[in-house]
């Protein structure tokens, strides 16, 4: 189930952050259970995609540890508690908001159909994957009524497209020789990911920027002490993403949590950045 990258469903609390309505009791709680929706339909697609790959995990360095490919979880017992995972997310976006429901099973749709069929389409791959992320993004949104803005969607979109870009470069450096053993890179160059995570940085950055300079508060809210704050941000997060390359093009960020979790760097700039995000949304 991995538990471990559950981490990257905080990203159900984006969408009100960055609106100034994270902590209005209704949209904070319904946000924490987009986040136990999400962990609960990715635990089981975890489990459906281990059971599905475990003939190449045995064949990488790592995932041939995961319990399914060692042979210390039967198939079956996964794809049980794969079914109980998904009913249960789906049970609590829908009880939490129906949209949210409708997020969900979307979500399960293209990482099932990833896992069967599209991992083996080159750059229609790249997008699912990226839609994962993009999906988290939105169900916080969907779950608290919050309408999205196109800054929002286009720093989501693209910065989903950045991460996953980045993961399937860092997992070729990685592996070198052997990543011919993986489906998901057997189709592509390092050369070739390289732009792709470039392009999607530079276009992450200047969506955000824009935002940053385009964000609309009413006389005063958002500049405190005549500080422009959503501007300020500005200089945090481009050096975040910058880090996050650094870690990239080391064949560091084959596991995106892995390095929001050890990285401390990118902790610290994170503070950084949401401090004066918080100072810019919140009034």
């Amino acid at each position: 189930m991995r538990p471990r990258q559950w981490v990257k469903n905080v990203l159900v609390f984006a969408a009100p952050l960055a609106a100034g309505q994270l902590f209005v009791p209704t949209v904070l709680a319904r946000s924490a259970q987009a986040f136990v929706a999400f962990s609960l339909i990715s635990a089981a697609i975890y489990l459906v995609n281990d059971v599905r790959d475990a003939d190449s995990d045995r064949q990488h360095p790592t995932k041939r540890f995961r319990p399914v490919a060692a042979g210390e979880l039967a198939p079956s017992a996964a794809l049980v508690l794969a079914a109980v995972c998904a009913a249960a997310a789906l049970t609590v976006g829908w009880l939490t908001a129906p949209p949210l429901a409708v997020v969900l099973v979307v979500y399960a749709v293209l990482q099932v159909g990833y896992s069967l069929f599209l991992k083996h389409q080159p750059i229609v791959d790249l997008a699912v994957v990226a839609a994962g992320f993009l999906l988290r993004a939105v169900a916080g949104g969907v779950a608290s009524g919050i309408v999205l803005s196109q800054w929002f969607l286009l720093v989501a979109s693209f910065g989903s497209l950045f991460m996953v870009a980045g993961k399937r470069y860092s997992e070729m450096v990685r592996l070198g020789p052997d990543a011919g053993t993986r489906a998901s890179l057997e189709r592509y160059t390092p050369t070739y990911l390289r732009f792709v995570w470039t392009l999607a940085a530079a276009l992450v950055v200047m969506a955000y920027s824009l935002w940053a300079f385009d964000l609309r508060t009413p006389a005063g809210a958002g500049h405190l002490w005549g500080v422009p704050w959503a501007q300020v941000t500005i200089a945090p997060f481009t050096l975040a993403m910058l880090r996050y390359a650094y870690e990239i093009d080391r064949g560091e960020a084959d596991a995106p949590e892995d390095v929001v979790l050890a990285d401390r760097m990118i902790q610290v700039l994170g503070v950084l950045w949401v401090v004066p995000l918080a100072l810019a949304v919140f009034r």
